[in-house]
């Protein structure tokens, strides 16, 4: 991931959150990461990604019930 993008994959975000890619894709889809969909690509806002980590709250990144 170049420093100066102001989007990444959802896997780029699941390597900087230490998580697994099928875990980011799971929490990319049911919102607990925030996407933006362009065309058929989906892609993180870094600038979403900081907030939503510096936000008080933990970041629950487990996955949901089924």
């Amino acid at each position: 991931m170049k420093q100066g993008n102001l989007t990444m994959t959802v896997e780029e975000a699941a390597t900087a959150l230490n998580i697994s890619r099928s875990l980011a894709y799971e929490a990319a889809r049911d919102g607990r990461i925030p996407t933006i969909r362009i065309g058929r690509r989906l892609l993180v806002s870094r600038r979403a990604l900081e907030k939503l980590l510096e936000e008080p709250q933990p970041l629950n990144l487990t996955p949901a019930d089924r």
